[in-house]
């Protein structure tokens, strides 16, 4: 009716939407000041905060397991890694239980984490895996995948050539990864990356008091995917399963 005086939702007078507007901004203005108000979500970039010094964590505490710096059978605390990389206790103790579930420790109750042991029939049954997985797929993708999309892949190629090339056994490890599911993405199956992923992942793992690989290995182990690349351009189907088995069964890569 005109003339009366604006009603809100729950039948009070107008001035309650002007409370609302009012604390709306306020809200805002705090929120752009860096504040968190009650009753709503902390703000994106805390959560973001927290969870990169855990990636960091989970990637450093990784490439110290593949170098060897981390030793199997050796116990290590989230405290004492912690103060390794300058973090405190709960990102390291995140990323180890992580690192239990990929398989690469063991939780040791009130002690810490022991890193597991591998042995060469595990790793060379993680390779005949890879090569029931990995085989037939790249022989379908070799008959499928036109040259132009191989030619792509020539880049992430030459990059583990370029980390071999440094002797760098972490650095080689993650752009040898970066490759090989690169070259599987192409099938358009995500679960099958994830699964070849984590399997090519525990195989990086060294043995226990194994010799640190000769930059000369890295360098022949990166050139194969160099001739993969060229084979499945090609289409050739006995040299791109040969290969692969190869490049499995001889580095583990």
């Amino acid at each position: 009716m005109d003339g009366g005086p604006e009603r809100g939702p729950s039948g009070t007078d107008g001035p309650v939407p002007r409370r609302r507007e009012e604390g709306a901004e306020a809200a805002s203005a705090a929120r752009a000041r860096g504040e968190h108000t009650h009753g709503e979500p902390p703000a994106p970039g805390t959560v973001v905060r927290r969870h990169s010094v855990r990636g960091q964590v989970l990637d450093a505490l990784r490439a110290a397991l593949v170098s060897g710096e981390l030793r199997p059978g050796e116990v290590y605390s989230a405290p004492v890694l912690g103060e390794r990389y300058g973090v405190s206790a709960t990102p390291v103790r995140e990323a180890m239980q992580q690192l239990a579930v990929e398989g690469a420790v063991e939780t040791i109750p009130n002690r810490g984490f022991r890193v597991v042991v591998r042995t060469v029939r595990e790793l060379a049954e993680l390779a005949e895996v890879r090569c029931l997985i990995e085989v037939p797929v790249m022989l379908r993708l070799a008959r499928t995948v036109p040259p132009a999309c191989w030619a792509e892949l020539v880049p992430l190629a030459e990059a583990t050539t370029a980390a071999a090339a440094t002797g760098d056994r972490a650095g080689y490890a993650e752009s040898d990864r970066a490759f090989h599911r690169a070259v599987l993405s192409l099938a358009g199956n995500e679960q099958l990356v994830a699964v070849a992923d984590d399997l090519h992942r525990r195989s990086q793992w060294p043995l226990l008091n194994s010799p640190a690989p000769r930059r000369a290995d890295l360098v022949a182990d990166a050139a194969e995917h160099a001739a993969l690349l060229d084979a499945l351009m090609a289409q050739d189907l006995p040299v791109v399963a040969s290969l692969v088995r190869e490049h499995f069964n001889g580095s583990g890569h």
